[in-house]
């Protein structure tokens, strides 16, 4: 599971950054985001330390961020803050003693995330919701109208494509279980990101001969 979400993202920023008009890169890179949100979950829901499990998110965010500026988006936040993000508001929900408590903070999490510059927007939390509360074919169905919405308001054809590991999840749980017993020592999967990111800007810079500027003020508008 770990390396078809890691090699699918890197297939999905290569193609972003060094082939721009070949979609395919862009239809395979789309199972990444679903994997890595199940991960989020399942890491939420088994981790020791919910507290600890957060701020390791935070580090690889800061540590990904000017790697992320450089090689994808000079003005907007790298993924793993959207998860973070995402990791809080399952932290508060589960402290709250009923999840319908839960909806006001759902809302003014989705309002904040969608006008800060984050990488999938609140798409991310809703996702992330999504694997978190809802079983079986709930799931598929929850993701496909969520992909839906987004392809009626905004056009996101190609993310249609993540429903992909989400069927794979609910129809082969015992191929799914098979991949996820094939585990990566932490500091690979944890390193990855930000890692990659600092690889693919320094090939970027040094093939097209162009420094990137990041726009640290459009960062923090709202």
């Amino acid at each position: 599971m770990q390396i078809l979400a890691m090699l699918t993202m890197l297939i999905d920023h290569i193609g972003y950054i060094f082939f721009p008009g070949e979609m395919a890169w862009r239809y395979v890179g789309r199972i990444a985001f679903p994997i890595y949100c199940y991960a989020l979950v399942q890491g939420h829901i088994h981790t020791s330390s919910r507290p600890r499990y957060l701020r390791r998110l935070l580090w690889i965010a800061l540590l990904a961020q000017v790697p992320y500026n450089l090689a994808l988006n000079p003005g907007g936040w790298n993924v793993v803050f959207t998860l973070l993000l995402s990791a809080a508001v399952l932290f508060i929900l589960d402290k709250l003693p009923n999840l319908w408590y839960g909806i006001p903070v759902v809302i003014l999490a989705f309002v904040l995330m969608d006008r800060l510059p984050l990488d999938y927007n609140a798409y991310g939390l809703l996702l992330v919701l999504i694997f978190r509360y809802t079983r079986s074919y709930w799931l598929i169905l929850a993701h496909f109208v969520l992909n839906g919405v987004y392809l009626y308001y905004y056009g996101w054809r190609v993310q249609m494509f993540s429903l992909v590991p989400t069927i794979l999840i609910v129809t082969a749980p015992g191929f799914w279980r098979l991949l996820e017993k094939k585990r990566l020592p932490r500091w690979i999967w944890w390193s990855f990101y930000p890692g990659h990111l600092a690889v693919l800007a320094i090939v970027k810079i040094l093939l097209f001969q162009e420094w990137v500027f990041i726009e640290w003020r459009s960062l923090f508008t709202i």
